[in-house]
């Protein structure tokens, strides 16, 4: 080896050894970083985030201690209750070191020591509480536990800013009677509902029907009111014209022809009944035809006095041999009619009358005898 290799070797050593020193030498530090500086084995200081210069092989960085706040969460812990319940608790811990020193020299690991100590914290907690305070008291539980361990942790540096319990899982066979019990809580407040909606919708449906009944009571009444006013009003009316007229026995008696005819009608009709008054009506329709008048001198016209206008005011009584004359004429039509649907009857029987219309026949050709007979009547009181 020649001396100018020797010598370039020696250079090349030389800035190496200024390279390793400018390294140890120069510290640059990240923002919320912390580094433990020590000077041959002891404490010497703390830098913080910046550029700094150590002494080299003199000054070594001990540790570096990241100053942001950490999230740590920790395995579900079986913690027994007051009522010997084993449950399985998830906690998380949101903590942050203040002082990088003590949490370097005060304790060898401070995430295994909070995880020691959230374990012993939260069964104490837990263990004076039974299962449905633990479920229903989180936010006292995560109050007890961050006391307890911002408290423990004072001294190691370490301030724990929250504790949250993830999940408390019971055993699964509480779980099961839980929702039982909570599936028969949600059926028993349905059927409660259900039946207070039945009565509300049975005492407004009878609450109507009530309602209803006194409407319908009101009308009725006031409808048979009325109805009674007015049957009331045409009897009067009908009772002073009778009184103001007074009739004779021809009027009657052609009043009773007329109504005989409808006595036969009827679908059910077997038989009829002639009103024992006819006998009268044929003595006066035979009175008439003989040209005999059983008026009474006293039977005239009588003026009763001021009454109220009626609808009968201005009705006059028709000549009774022209009423005569008319009833032939209508007897004579209502027999021609009965022959022509007892005709249609014998055929084929497609009416549903027969037997109302030969009665109707039957009382029509009467009034056509009676009333073709001699003028005299016949004496009919035997």
């Amino acid at each position: 080896m020649t001396t100018a290799d020797v010598a370039l070797l020696v250079l090349l050593l030389l800035i190496l050894f200024v390279i390793v020193v400018i390294v140890r030498t120069v510290k640059i530090v990240p923002q919320q970083v912390s580094l433990i500086i020590e000077r041959l084995g002891k404490f010497s200081r703390t830098l913080e985030g910046g550029l700094h210069f150590l002494v080299p092989f003199v000054d070594r960085v001990r540790a570096s201690v990241d100053l942001r706040e950490q999230v740590v969460s920790f395995t579900p812990q079986p913690v027994i209750t007051s009522d010997n319940l084993v449950v399985n608790i998830d906690t998380v811990i949101y903590y942050s070191v203040i002082d990088s020193k003590s949490a370097v020299y005060e304790i060898a690991n401070f995430i295994q020591g909070i995880e020691q100590l959230t374990v012993t914290t939260l069964r104490n907690v837990i263990g004076s509480l039974d299962l449905e305070q633990t479920l229903t008291s989180r936010d006292q539980i995560n109050a007890q536990l961050r006391g307890v361990l911002d408290e423990a942790t004072g001294k190691w540096g370490i301030r724990v800013n929250r504790v949250e319990l993830k999940a408390i899982d019971p055993p699964r066979s509480v779980q099961d009677s839980m929702e039982k019990q909570m599936r028969a809580e949600r059926d028993r407040r349905a059927t409660i509902l259900t039946a207070e909606g039945i009565k509300q919708s049975a005492i407004l449906t009878a609450e109507g029907e009530k309602q209803s009944q006194i409407l319908r009571a009101e009308g009725s009444a006031q409808a048979r009111i009325l109805e009674t006013q007015g049957q009331s009003r045409a009897i009067t009316q009908v009772f002073e014209a009778i009184h103001r007229g007074k009739p004779d026995q021809k009027l009657l008696a052609y009043q009773y022809l007329q109504v005989l005819p409808q006595l036969a009608r009827g679908d059910a009709n077997k038989m009829w009944i002639i009103p024992s008054e006819l006998t009268e009506a044929l003595k006066g329709i035979g009175s008439a035809l003989g040209g005999k008048d059983t008026s009474e001198p006293g039977d005239a016209w009588v003026d009763t006095g001021e009454v109220m206008p009626t609808a009968f005011d201005e009705t006059t009584l028709e000549d009774p041999a022209k009423a005569l004359a008319e009833a032939r004429g209508q007897a004579a039509g209502a027999t021609r009619e009965a022959e022509a649907h007892a005709t249609t009857s014998d055929r084929g029987r497609s009416t549903g009358r027969p037997a109302a219309d030969s009665l109707e026949a039957q009382a029509s050709a009467l009034h056509d005898s009676e009333l073709n007979k001699d003028q005299n009547p016949p004496d009919l009181s035997r």
